[in-house]
């Protein structure tokens, strides 16, 4: 199992209260994601946020000598943007990133915004890629592989003319923000590791409007495509069930019904 750690029951709850937590995380966000706010001032609220209010730690705050409480990537920042004081315009789409620790355990989940009017390319990049990870997600349960999520996601990627982000991916989290496995978004069917019940990780594809090729900027942490076209990101913490999947961290706005049909 290359040391996946297959979460107990228990764990599973701290887990899933976790992911809630950060869910209403992002619904409070929803109203504060509009045009003009800087996502510097985000970081502060959110934050405070986790501590004052949901009694809880934001994980990223430090980890590997992260300085922030989020990542803000918008536009051609593929990801690991830093929070800037620069505010938010119309045409703007942002990649908002948070996680979140309760009790021990970690709860990962990004969520693209759009400010004022965007493109229609820019709204068919992000409803892509949201729909790319949910092809993703439908595949998993036991027996399934890795390598069925990642074909699932560039599969849809590409139909839609876009191309997928290689270098980096989702992973297993639990009490560390980064156990095994790594979730590569792309793949061959059957291949990699097989899912059983227990496991949980992260899926959070990266698609590119142009060129898959990235970029690491001088502050070493962040990532902007090389073409500098758009790029697109989402994620959920999930959990392999007996007979499916869980979303840990799933949203108000989101039917699971719906999308895993």
């Amino acid at each position: 199992m290359n040391n996946v750690i297959l979460k107990s029951p228990e764990a599973l709850a701290k887990m899933r209260r976790a992911g809630q937590l950060l869910a209403q995380v992002f619904a409070e966000l929803d109203k504060r994601m509009v045009e003009g706010v800087t996502t510097m001032a985000i970081n502060t609220w959110v934050e405070q946020y986790i501590h004052e209010e949901l009694r809880a730690r934001p994980a990223s705050l430090g980890q590997y000598d992260y300085p922030y409480t989020l990542n803000a990537s918008p536009n051609f920042v593929v990801c690991h943007g830093f929070p800037t004081d620069k505010p938010l315009k119309s045409g703007d789409i942002v990649n908002i990133d948070i996680t979140l620790e309760k009790d021990g355990y970690i709860a990962d989940s990004s969520k693209m915004y759009c400010i004022g009017n965007i493109t229609p390319l820019a709204r068919t990049l992000v409803d892509a890629t949201y729909q790319a990870l949910w092809q993703g997600i439908k595949t998993v349960k036991p027996g399934k592989t890795l390598g069925d999520i990642g074909y699932a996601i560039a599969s849809y990627a590409r139909q839609h003319g876009f191309s997928v982000v290689k270098e980096y991916c989702g992973h297993g989290i639990g009490q560390q923000m980064h156990e095994a496995p790594s979730v590569l978004h792309y793949g061959r069917p059957g291949d990699g590791l097989v899912l059983q019940e227990g496991m949980t990780f992260t899926i959070e594809p990266m698609i590119n409007q142009g060129s898959a090729k990235t970029k690491t900027l001088k502050d070493g942490w962040t990532v902007i495509t090389r073409d500098k076209k758009l790029s697109a990101q989402w994620e959920h913490t999930l959990a392999v069930t007996a007979t499916g999947v869980e979303v840990l961290t799933l949203r108000e706005d989101e039917s699971l019904t719906q999308l895993l049909k």
